[in-house]
This record gives structure tokens, C-alpha cells and sequence, in this order.
């Protein structure tokens, strides 16, 4: 049997929980200056300690991972710390479709792959002399919102970049995404497609609380941070539950992200997915962004979501990641979920 492993960090808990209690050895790559958290639990088979996750990619951490039979877990921490070239390249074998990572850490890939997939995405503005509303700037790849601001003119977003660059939360040279903003409920969808089954998931949804942007709603407007730029940060999740006149649209849009992942990224959307956006004021979603593999919002969720109740006991997305594995290494087609 195959042996479960991920980064020590964003949801590396509950995958290796959900690989247990499905019966693999779990494996851990953790940085030294983790390990005393990571050791309080059981669940943890084998540790390979590193200096940096960038040990991955070869040498001694490459070779233990696959001397342990290893499937990697890609998530939030891999895509930010490695590359798209350096994920594709890794010798070892990544639960789902590592090529489609590329999609997620490219503004105008992504871009590309939602507008396919038939979702409703807000505007873009090509250059910062084309903002004429509200709009939010992000960075490339998964940044956690650290970085992100919003600015209405051109005149404010090289004002706020200027103080970002100042303080070194990003580079002079740092290309940037600049996105109409539309005001609504944020919500986080959360997909499992299966290429086994054929068949689509909906786990569940949750809310991402950001610091200090959430904050400012308990500040009076005038002490709301003169002259900073406040922090889109993510510091946690906390989970949600949606109308059920809106669950319709929610499966078309998840059905419609698989179609495109398939055609655009082959051997397309395999495993967990997030489609990230907004509710407005009418109820219709507004897609800005996706993720192409477990989120940290699953987190919220590790005895099961509200819309995992098909499974008849408790199911993380990390239990649902390694029983995929364990059924897939049963009928022989390993190669169909992991890349």
C-alpha cells in the first residue's frame, strides 16, 4: 500500500487524520522549526524534517518520499512556496493533477479557465489607468490575501502600492491583478470530482475572516487607519451554510469548472476544488477566484460538512482524499487520480 504525505502546514492535520483512519502510513515533510507542534499527534506515522519545503523538489526529502511509496497531498503552502515548474517536475507521484496548478497561480490562466467553465467574473482592469470603480488588487498565485488592497483611481493604487513595496510586503516588480469589487456575502464553495465515480461533490462552504480588513467594521470611520494600507490576511475559517435554492446553481457551476478543467488542463479536475466568490445582493454568485485542490476552509469541516451527510458517517475532505486513494489502489488505477 501507498503512503499518504503532505507539508506541515495549512490542512496537513486533517489529511494525514483522514489517511490514518483510512488505513495508511502517513508521512509528514515538516521544517525543523515546526516540529514540536507536529509531534503532539499520534496520527503522524514518519516525519521528514527540512530546513525549507524547497527540499522537496530533490536530495534527501525527494528520495525518502519515495522510498515510503509516498502520494503527495498538494495544497495552500505548496503552490505558494514552489514554483508551477518545480510542482510539475517533482518525482513523485501528487494526489490529482499537479499541471493544473499552473492554472491556479496565473492571473490570466485563471481567468481563463472560469470564464470556460461558464461563471460569472467580475471585470478586469487591464492596467491601473483603466480603474474607473472600487476595484481589488491581488498578487499572483496563493497569497493568503497578504498583499491584496483596494483602490478606486489610479492615483490611489500606485499610493497603496508604493506603501506595500515600501514596507516589503511585495516587490517593485511584482505583476499584480487588478479586479472590479463586488460587494456581497463572501462564500467558499468546496467540490470533490471524482474520476473513479464520474460524479461531482459539493462538501460544503465556509467564510474566510481577514485580518485587519474585518476589523475596520468595529473601528468609527474616522480612526479606520489614516494613510495604511490595511491587510487582507487570512487568519481562519468558519463554516456556512447556504440556501437551499441556491445549491442548484452551485452544482452547475462545479459541473461546469470540471468540463472546462478537462478540456483546458487534461487529465483535468480531479479531487478537491474551491470555487471562491461572492453573493450579490440577488443572490447570483460572482466568481473571482478558484483553488485546484484542498483548501484551508475544509478545516472547519473534519467530522463532516452539512452536505456530506450522503456518506453516513464522518467524512473530512482529507478522509474523502485518502478513500479515494485506498479504492483507486484497489482496482488498480492509481494512475486515474494522481499525477
Amino acid at each position: 500500500m501507498v503512503s499518504v504525505a503532505t507539508l506541515g502546514s495549512h490542512c496537513a492535520l486533517q489529511v494525514l487524520k483522514g489517511a490514518k483512519d483510512e488505513g495508511f502510513e502517513t508521512v509528514l515533510i515538516c521544517e525543523k522549526k515546526r516540529a514540536g507542534l507536529y509531534a503532539r499527534f499520534g496520527f503522524i506515522d514518519r516525519t521528514i524534517p527540512v530546513d525549507s519545503f524547497s527540499e522537496i523538489t530533490g536530495g534527501a526529502c525527494a528520495e525518502a518520499l519515495r522510498g515510503h511509496d509516498s502520494v503527495l497531498v498538494p495544497h495552500g503552502t505548496l503552490v505558494s512556496q514552489l514554483s508551477s515548474g518545480a510542482i510539475e517536475d517533482l518525482g513523485v507521484p501528487v494526489f490529482g493533477n499537479k499541471f493544473i496548478l499552473r492554472w491556479e497561480s496565473d492571473r490570466a490562466m485563471k481567468e481563463k479557465m472560469m470564464r470556460e467553465s461558464g461563471l460569472d467574473v467580475p471585470a478586469q482592469a487591464p492596467d491601473p489607468g483603466s480603474i474607473s470603480k472600487l476595484s481589488i488588487v491581488k498578487r499572483q498565485g496563493a497569497a493568503g490575501g497578504r498583499g491584496y488592497f483596494m483602490a478606486s483611481s489610479e492615483k490611489e493604487y500606485r499610493q497603496k502600492r508604493a506603501s506595500l513595496v515600501e514596507a516589503g510586503t511585495i516587490s517593485e516588480s511584482e505583476p499584480l491583478y487588478i479586479q472590479e469589487y463586488v460587494g456581497g456575502v463572501l462564500a467558499y464553495l468546496q467540490y470533490f470530482y471524482s474520476p473513479l465515480s464520474g460524479s461531482l461533490e459539493f462538501y460544503g462552504a465556509d467564510r474566510r475572516h481577514e485580518s485587519d480588513i474585518e476589523g475596520l467594521a468595529r473601528i468609527p470611520a474616522e480612526h479606520q487607519m489614516p494613510g495604511q494600507v490595511p491587510s487582507f490576511n487570512v487568519v481562519g475559517n468558519s463554516p456556512m451554510v447556504l440556501r437551499e435554492s441556491l445549491l442548484g446553481r452551485v452544482y452547475e457551476m462545479g459541473e461546469g469548472f470540471v468540463e472546462a478543467a478537462a478540456r483546458l488542463a487534461p487529465p483535468g479536475m480531479n479531487g478537491p476544488f474551491c470555487i471562491e466568490g461572492v453573493y450579490d445582493a440577488s443572490g447570483k454568485f460572482w466568481a473571482f477566484e478558484f483553488s485546484a485542490r484542498i483548501v484551508a476552509g475544509t478545516n472547519v469541516y473534519t467530522q463532516g460538512s452539512p452536505y456530506s451527510v450522503f456518506y453516513g458517517e464522518p467524512m473530512s475532505m482529507g478522509r474523502r482524499i485518502a478513500r479515494e486513494l485506498r479504492e483507486a489502489e484497489k482496482a488498480g488505477r492509481l494512475g486515474d487520480v494522481t499525477t
